[in-house]
């Protein structure tokens, strides 16, 4: 995660051809869902995942999530993945500090918070050229005005002296992108590194492919530009290797890589040593997309990881506790940033339907049923397995908050989700709430009747659906009728 350039259905272009024997079909087990709603899932996701995928390229701030779709390369058969997840997002200091942690050759560089700093570190460096460069998620730095007036988000020079002034311009003014909000974004750090010159740029990927079943490099020897431009207009430039999760990338792998990418002479074997630490980097930091770009050559014959976007597994949170802790939230959805702090899956879309509903698959057929029968979501509110009274709570007070929001239905499919506890969080959420808006509540499985009793013997005044299909009809009507 990680604000988006592209959107996930964008790109689809045909690849190197791979020796590698077909995947092994996987094989979901899947509960027992009504006739509509299984249909829905099995068919009609694809419109709803366009449209999230759509939504979710609108909101900026959010630039590790373009990294999801460089995916869409890699086979023409495959299509757009939706997967509910907290996106973990690093500024650029911070991810070139993991890569030179571990062996890859980046630029020399320091952090600074003010001006002073800036100019200290500038001095330390000791470098021919410069560059400084305004920390932020978005991308268009190079672009980006700021508040103070000052043109560009990136700047070279020769004089350590200039970067003081520069600095001042930049910390605590608000840098303004086509990536970002509108009036931007605050910045609060900056990045003083050494200037390097490319004598020729490259891109290169290591990220986990669904249809290879594990690990996989993706390389182009046109980097510095869109690699998605490059991949539909000249996908014979894109190569890939599929990587063995057992034994790692070969030699042989790495080096027919680097010559791909047109390394040559010593360079290759250069280029193939970082490649394989790349890699090391990739299955230690429990990462699943590595994207270097450019990944380049100097004059001087060195090979230098010169931009880099990491992606993380969020089930890998309790073993990377220190790269976990140095998420940057401070350019987030604040409505995502919060519902992800109670383990809910969160994201803001633009109708006036709130969703409210147990399991991502059941969340897109809720929102594609709603948009089938007239109505609009506002968003994609996934409260998981092990949702507890709270979590309930604190899902009504988000969908409460949006002023968007004229109607709630709740869908609950009760596997390990017990429906009672469901229904005692709606009844205190509405209580102490105040709630105002309509709300339909259909609820199945683990322990329903004693959640329709708690429901009934209520009070309150909410609407009961006997299956998905009549939830979403009714919480249609219900904001007609507004």
């Amino acid at each position: 995660m990680t604000s988006t350039t592209t959107s996930e259905s964008i790109l689809e272009a045909t690849v190197q051809p791979s020796s590698a024997p077909p995947p092994v079909p996987r094989h979901v087990s899947h509960a027992t869902f009504s006739l509509l709603e299984l249909s829905v899932l099995t068919f009609g996701t694809a419109h709803f995942r366009l449209k999230m995928a759509t939504s979710m390229a609108g909101q900026a701030g959010k630039v590790a999530r373009n990294l999801a779709a460089r995916r869409c390369f890699l086979s023409s058969s495959q299509g757009v993945q939706l997967t509910s997840q907290r996106w973990l997002n690093l500024q650029e200091y911070q991810s070139k500090k993991l890569m030179a942690d571990h062996g890859v050759t980046v630029q020399r560089f320091f952090v600074a918070d003010n001006a002073n700093e800036a100019l200290e570190a500038a001095k330390r460096l000791k470098a021919r050229e410069i560059v400084l460069k305004a920390q932020i998620l978005a991308g268009g730095r190079g672009k980006g005005v700021f508040s103070s007036g000052l043109k560009g988000g990136v700047h070279l020079t020769k004089n350590p002296d200039d970067i003081g002034p520069l600095t001042k311009q930049m910390i605590g003014y608000n840098l303004t992108t086509k990536q970002t909000p509108t009036g931007g974004v605050k910045v609060n750090k900056v990045m003083v590194a050494e200037a390097l010159d490319i004598s020729r740029e490259t891109y290169l990927a290591i990220l986990m492919d669904r249809a290879c079943n594990g690990p996989v490099l993706v390389g182009s020897p046109q980097g510095g530009v869109d690699i998605e431009e490059v991949a539909a207009k000249s996908p014979e430039l894109i190569f890939k290797e599929e990587i063995d999760i057992f034994e790692g990338v070969k030699d042989s792998q790495a080096m027919r890589m680097a010559d791909n990418l047109g390394f040559k002479g010593p360079l290759q074997r250069q280029a193939a040593d970082q490649i394989k630490k790349l890699y090391n980097l990739f299955l230690k930091v429990d990462a699943t997309q590595v994207e270097i770009n450019p990944f380049g050559e100097t004059p001087e014959g060195q090979v230098v990881c010169f931009d880099a976007k990491i992606n993380f597994d969020d089930n890998a949170e309790f073993r990377q506790k220190e790269i976990f802790a140095m998420d940057d939230t401070s350019e987030s959805d604040p409505i995502e940033s919060e519902a992800a702090s109670y383990d809910l899956k969160y994201i803001g879309l633009d109708g006036n339907i709130a969703c409210f509903v147990n399991g991502a698959g059941l969340a897109m057929a809720t929102c594609d049923i709603i948009d089938l029968h007239g109505g609009k979501p506002a968003n994609f509110l996934d409260l998981g397995g092990g949702v507890k009274e709270a979590q309930v709570y604190q899902a009504f007070k988000l969908l409460t908050a949006d002023p968007k929001v004229e109607a709630i239905l709740v869908n609950i499919f009760g596997g390990i989700v017990n429906c009672a506890i469901i229904a005692n969080g709606i009844t205190k959420a509405c209580r102490e709430l105040g709630l105002r808006v309509p709300l339909v509540v259909r609820l199945e499985g683990t322990n329903v009747q004693e959640a329709k009793r708690i429901l009934s013997e209520s009070g309150l005044p909410i609407s009961s659906a006997s299956d998905l299909d009549d939830a979403a009809k009714k919480a249609v009507a219900s904001v007609a009728k507004l």
